[in-house]
């Protein structure tokens, strides 16, 4: 391969979801059901063709972080306002983190 030849890449959007140091406290059965709409989000936000892919993190060092979904939404903005939407972050559950991240164009 040419070193000189230009690498095409894809971008992406990034949301870390992670659990706020001082988030409110639940009880059991609010927390089921804050998890089935959070659930429903994701899916919807898959199935509208908005995210990509998303999922928990396990066996992580830094328990805040929660999990992780890949949106291609064509900007940080619009990104941030569907993840924002999330029941978990409007109940405060959970926060979010929005960045870019690119990879070998097809990759993903």
């Amino acid at each position: 391969m040419d070193a000189s030849a230009e690498i095409e890449l894809d971008r992406f959007e990034v949301v870390l979801l992670k659990r706020p140091v001082d988030g409110p406290e639940f009880s059991d059965e609010e927390l089921d059901r804050l998890q089935d709409r959070h659930l429903a989000h994701l899916q919807a936000q898959t199935l509208s063709g908005a995210m990509r892919v998303g999922g928990p993190f396990d066996e992580q060092p830094d328990e805040s972080l929660r999990g992780i979904s890949i949106y291609q939404t064509g900007s940080l903005e619009q990104t941030r306002a569907l993840a924002s939407s999330d029941p978990s972050v409007v109940a405060g559950r959970l926060e979010i983190d929005v960045m870019y991240f690119y990879c070998p164009k097809g990759a993903l």
